[in-house]
């Protein structure tokens, strides 16, 4: 299938959508809109792996929210199990998340942090790449620090690691080190709403991004009051051609390029 835009990041497997589900996955099918639905959980991770098995334009990413993980623990088997499934095509959202976190609940982040290892060790059985999921604490970095230690290690003994981080919101430098490791980061409509990351969308190599929604949620400027939608991505990829000082359709072909690169979708 030939996609116009491809939105690496939505959640079609949340209770936003359960009212008209059906209409908006066929509304997109006619749009050529592709996406990656995300699981958070076991049921949201098989509902995502349904959805593409059903769906062409569909695919699946399963795996276990660093908010979710004192309500489930990590079942490697049954995560293994659905990610063999052809049409998912990475494990997560997985990583850490210290924004609601107390800052000294040491038990709290070392159970996220054992889980998020849990899960790079699935995505390397399974050569898999990884959907990160990185929340720092308010006015810190953080969580994309703790992650980034723990990616690094891991890289040095598994040059085949890879990966993209979700929702990027951090500096130029943190950027840089995902990039050393050979990571993705992607950007959602926030970069339309705000200019705080102008200048790390203007950093970032082309061949190193990709561009989201995270839908339901933070829908673009154009959208905003509108529930979020996987065909609103097309603001995200023209604020990066903006930024950048490319035409959409350079956009378009390179995003093309890196989301068979890292999650093995051809166009």
């Amino acid at each position: 299938m030939k996609y116009n835009f491809f939105d690496i990041h939505s959640h079609f497997n949340l209770d936003s959508f359960d009212g008209d589900l059906n209409v908006v996955i066929e509304s997109h099918k006619e749009k050529s809109i592709g996406t990656i639905c995300v699981g958070v959980d076991k049921a949201t991770s098989e509902k995502a792996k349904s959805l593409a098995g059903e769906h062409e334009h569909i695919f699946a990413c399963v795996g276990l929210h660093p908010d979710n993980v004192t309500e489930e623990e990590f079942d490697t088997e049954f995560y293994k199990d659905i990610a063999m499934n052809p049409k998912v095509v990475a494990i997560g959202e997985c990583g850490l998340d210290y924004f609601r976190i107390d800052p000294n609940d040491h038990v709290g982040k070392d159970t996220q942090k054992e889980v998020f290892k849990q899960q790079i060790e699935l995505a390397l059985y399974l050569d898999l790449p990884l959907m990160l999921h990185i929340r720092p604490s308010q006015n810190s970095y953080d969580a994309y620090l703790e992650t980034l230690e723990i990616l690094e290690e891991y890289k040095k003994e598994n040059p085949k690691l890879k990966g993209n981080s979700h929702f990027f919101v951090g500096t130029k430098e943190i950027a840089d080190r995902f990039l050393e490791i050979g990571f993705t980061v992607s950007f959602t409509g926030v970069i339309t709403i705000t200019s705080d990351y102008d200048e790390v969308v203007r950093h970032v190599p082309l061949d190193m991004m990709m561009a989201e929604t995270d839908a339901p949620f933070v829908a673009p400027k154009s959208h905003r009051g509108k529930r979020c939608e996987p065909y609103m991505v097309e603001e995200v990829y023209k604020k990066i051609a903006e930024l950048k000082g490319l035409s959409l359709e350079e956009v378009q072909t390179v995003f093309a390029e890196n989301r068979k690169r890292v999650f093995g979708i051809p166009n």
